[in-house]
């Protein structure tokens, strides 16, 4: 006895299949950027050390920051975003140590942020007019019927 191949049975199958796999949550993607050196490292810290030392035995800052009368600051910043399908990427986790420099180059001393710390800055996304019309794709392929002239072309 031969089964005949029913292309509608396949199509229903391929749906539920379809719509099962729909249902599983789908496991974001965790990504961890930066540096944060280890909390031995940390403890080992002391106001007074000089940059190279402070280097020596953290390593190099993911960023530095100087402000002309408080010196210079270096800071070790460490986050873990996640990513879950077609979402914006999110930071769940961020941990920042700030290490800042008196004028002659000496730890005056230090801190250790989370992201519970954080502020939010609104960033200010206006835009400058432009002269003109402002048209719209149909307006732009319409207005150029007719304006075209072969002989310029060469």
């Amino acid at each position: 006895m031969q089964t005949k191949f029913r292309p509608m049975t396949f199509a229903i199958a391929a749906t539920l299949c379809a719509g099962v796999a729909a249902c599983n949550p789908v496991q974001p993607i965790t990504d961890h950027r930066g540096y944060l050196p280890r909390a031995e490292e940390i403890q080992k810290l002391q106001i007074g050390m000089s940059k190279a030392e402070v280097q020596a035995l953290l390593g190099s800052p993911s960023t530095t920051a100087t402000m002309e009368s408080l010196g210079e600051s270096f800071y070790y910043i460490s986050s873990i975003v996640e990513t879950t399908a077609f979402l914006a990427p999110e930071v769940v986790d961020r941990e920042i140590l700030a290490v800042r420099f008196d004028p002659e180059s000496r730890v005056s001393g230090f801190g250790h942020y989370g992201l519970e710390d954080g502020k939010i800055i609104d960033v200010v996304s206006r835009k400058t007019p432009t002269r003109g019309k402002e048209l719209n794709v149909l307006q732009q392929l319409f207005n150029n019927v007719g304006r075209f002239d072969p002989g310029s072309a060469q």
